[in-house]
């Protein structure tokens, strides 16, 4: 497809990148550099790169290009460090690694302990050429091998089919460390059409897109109508509430990308003359809630919100287009329950486990009952098939079969519903191991496993917790500190090396114990019922983190009053 909009709009901007605009000719001739480099170096269909680098036009180029080879390329998460950055890594088993200059030294510190040893190589972006020089030892630059070939399509090459494997996105799924989902053509072809049909996106709009290119919403939703459909794309470094609408009035964009944390960053910021003065008709995005959705709306005079639910690795998506304000979707309930693809089934509310009738099936829930939404499995079927994780044991845990009727199989995502009486769906909780938070998933297994480097054997609990008119649930941490051998400043300090800065638990709680059950797990949810409050934790010491880099203060009760009144940011 890239192909054919570089020959039918070869001068047209494909993205727009700070200062920098990159025509469709330009991203395709890149991408069939990047093809002609690795099919050169016998990369063939079914193999493996990972992309380790921070957003850039170059980023799409580069996987848009491997997979003309069939190559599948790891959108790995870029703020990653250490023992995940290993673990994203080793799980797909890469024969290369392409890393952007910056990110060089993260990728080289966990190299050795990769036992596919993939060549490595650097990276340096239309932005970096000082970098070009400075050496990066056991790495190849990447560049001087492009430079070196022809922008054009490789002779007798085989085309990738629509069923083929694509990308890796990562996810952190329902327990433990990040699991690669796995998405083919098909799937990325039908969330990009998705995105066209219900925000309603022509080639005369032009989307702003701060998200990270490692995520579905940003690398699917955000770029997937630039390569496909010939409609530009402004890609951000990262995002900033400052800078959102000015950028937006800069660079002419219609339609904007959100998660939710980002509407309540911008309703905080300052009331500035872009507020308005911008031509963002529609907003496209996730995680939007009730309580800032209609302040977001009239202060910014968006016409339209277009606020949709799906896990990357799932295999159903719903979306609110009327504009409902706290809905993420709608499902007719006149729909016969034979028709209907999706639903939501009753779960333990302290376990998370699926509850069954005296025949061996789910109750589906009734309007007004929260329950895991679930998509029926449909082999063959590019929209109701599901292709898991690279890790088949994980993806086999995300399958329920017997659901509704015997033998049949339904994808559980997780994540708890509910639904009203005319049909729409709205976000309660996150099921598992895992919270949301900064518009990332949190898995409690890797924070627990940092905590332990940091204090050793002692039991350990994380956990997300509510932060009043706060989108997404705070980490927050309880450690059996019997003997007060804690240290609250070097435990900080060993979390900020191991953790990116939003799995940080932001709040830590040092207790003389923690009750289990008779299985001997730790019980979590009377910790997350108690939350942060010093007037529910008895004798135990609370803290609050204050900085990045692993800084926690005391957290007494008038500084508990600040956080929840929100005159502390979190």
């Amino acid at each position: 497809m890239l192909s054919d909009l570089a020959a039918k709009y070869p001068e047209q901007p494909c993205f727009l990148f700070e200062d920098q605009v990159w025509s469709y000719k330009q991203v395709n001739e890149l991408s069939w550099r990047v093809a002609r480099v690795f099919h050169e170096r016998g990369y063939k269909r079914g193999d493996v790169v990972a992309l380790v680098s921070s957003n850039r036009p170059e980023y799409v180029a580069i996987w848009v290009g491997l997979s003309r080879l069939g190559v599948i390329t790891a959108l790995v998460n870029n703020t990653l460090r250490t023992i995940a950055l290993q673990h994203s890594l080793e799980v797909v088993k890469p024969k290369g690694v392409i890393v952007s200059a910056e990110l060089c030294p993260a990728v080289k510190e966990v190299e050795e302990d990769l036992s596919a040893k993939p060549t490595l190589f650097k990276f340096c972006g239309a932005d970096q050429q000082s970098q070009l020089e400075s050496p990066s030892i056991g790495f190849e630059l990447l560049n001087s091998a492009l430079d070196q070939q022809p922008g054009t399509p490789i002779i007798g090459l085989m085309p990738p089919s629509y069923k083929d494997e694509l990308i890796y996105i990562y996810t952190s799924g329902t327990t433990g460390l990040p699991k690669a989902a796995v998405l083919r053509s098909s799937r990325y072809l039908f969330g990009t059409l998705a995105a066209r049909y219900f925000a309603n996106i022509t080639k005369e709009d032009r989307i702003y897109n701060p998200l990270p290119l490692y995520h579905s919403a940003g690398g699917v939703v955000g770029v997937g109508p630039a390569i496909t459909m010939g409609v530009s794309c402004v890609i951000k470094s990262k995002f900033s509430a400052s800078k959102y609408f000015e950028d937006c009035a800069k660079y002419e964009c219609t339609v904007g990308q959100y998660i939710g944390e980002m509407c309540r960053y911008l309703l905080a910021t300052r009331p500035s003359e872009y507020d308005q003065k911008h031509k963002i008709r529609i907003m496209l995005g996730n995680g939007l809630k009730k309580n800032v959705w209609q302040s977001f709306v009239d202060r910014f005079n968006i016409n339209g919100i277009v606020e949709f639910y799906g896990a990357t690795e799932g295999n159903t998506n719903i979306v609110n287009i009327d504009g409902t304000v706290g809905a993420v979707g709608f499902q007719p309930r006149l729909l016969p329950d034979f028709l209907n693809p999706m639903g939501l089934i009753k779960v333990d509310e302290e376990t998370s486990e699926v509850l069954r009738g005296p025949d061996g099936l789910c109750f589906r829930c009734l309007p007004g009952e929260p329950g895991m939404f679930v998509g029926k499995i449909k082999e063959g079927d590019a929209t109701r098939e599901f292709h898991g994780y690279v890790d088949k044991k994980a993806s086999s845990k995300k399958v329920a079969t017997n659901v509704f009727k015997k033998n049949d199989k339904y994808f559980l995502s997780g994540d708890i519903l509910v639904m009203d009486e005319l049909g729409y769906l709205y976000f309660k909780d996150r099921t598992g191991d895992t919270f949301r938070w900064k518009g990332e998933n949190v898995s409690t297994t890797e924070v627990e496993n940092a905590i332990t480097k940091a204090v050793g054997l002692q039991d350990a609990c994380v956990y997300g917790v509510e932060i009043p008119n706060t989108d997404g649930k705070a980490g927050m941490a309880t450690i059996v500190d019997a003997d007060d051998t804690v240290d609250i400043s070097k435990l900080g300090k060993s979390l900020a090396k191991y953790l990116p800065p939003y799995a940080q638990p932001i709040f830590v709680r040092l207790a003389k114990k923690i009750d289990v059950t008779s299985t001997f797990k730790l019980k979590k949810f009377n910790l997350q019922k108690e939350g942060f409050n010093p007037a529910n934790v008895g004798s135990d010491r609370l803290y609050f983190r204050v900085s990045k880099d692993g800084d926690f203060k005391e957290l007494t009760s008038s500084l508990y009053e600040e956080i929840v009144a929100g005159k502390v940011q979190c």
